[in-house]
């Protein structure tokens, strides 16, 4: 199946501390990628994979039809490698696929971005009192996520790039800031994304139909 997604790539990525702004020596390089198996592959009884771990050292694919599955569902992951600023590969497809990717974008990100935040948060508390540690990293991508949820809302753009915001991140990330500054930090951005969701310009659904159209010119594209 590495041999599917390396032929099929039609867009790979880095995203991760990376394209976050906020690697540090040794960091990985966490690549993410989308395939478009070859039509007559679903004819058969034996589809072709959802997602491959691969090619590349570090990197996890999604064949396309998936990957837009999940990106109409606003799921934070899957938005962040259409916005990356860090691009491996681009075909004409991929450059296809990027240019509709603001049809992904919908209301439902307060949802999805606030509930991963949430979770973070309610599994950092967790810890917290079962034993007394703090997952510091975890801590910083709630944060991370909370402030880039906001963003999206705001402006209609996926934010990937937080270097704005490295040292503070980077001292939660290191257990620099305390946890109870952390916790308000988190309540604080929490009530911006609520403030920014009730005031956005993004639809309540996000555009199927044209996200529909993208797929189906990919499909027949590889019919032959």
């Amino acid at each position: 199946m590495i041999e599917l997604v390396e032929r099929n790539t039609i867009l790979a990525v880095v995203v991760g501390s990376r394209a976050y702004g906020l690697d540090r020596d040794g960091s990985d390089r966490d690549r993410r990628g989308v395939y478009a198996a070859p039509t007559r592959w679903f004819w058969r009884l034996d589809k072709p994979p959802t997602h491959v771990d691969g090619p590349a050292a570090e990197q996890f694919s999604w064949e396309v039809e998936r990957f837009c599955t999940l990106a109409l569902q606003a799921n934070p992951t899957v938005l962040e490698v259409l916005w990356s600023p860090l691009v491996e590969k681009v075909t004409d497809e991929g450059r296809e696929l990027l240019a509709v990717r603001r049809a992904f974008l919908s209301r439902r990100v307060a949802d999805t971005y606030g509930r991963y935040a949430q979770d973070q948060l309610d599994r950092v508390a967790a810890r917290r009192e079962r034993t007394g540690q703090t997952n510091h990293k975890q801590a910083m991508h709630m944060i991370r996520l909370l402030y880039a949820g906001a963003h999206v809302l705001r402006t209609g753009e996926v934010l990937v790039d937080v270097a704005q915001l490295r040292d503070r991140l980077l001292a939660v990330r290191a257990g620099d800031l305390p946890w109870e500054r952390v916790a308000v930090w988190a309540a604080d951005l929490l009530a911006d994304l609520a403030t920014a969701a009730a005031g956005t310009r993004l639809p309540e659904q996000p555009d199927r139909r044209a996200v529909d159209a993208f797929l189906v010119a990919v499909r027949e594209r590889n019919l032959g």
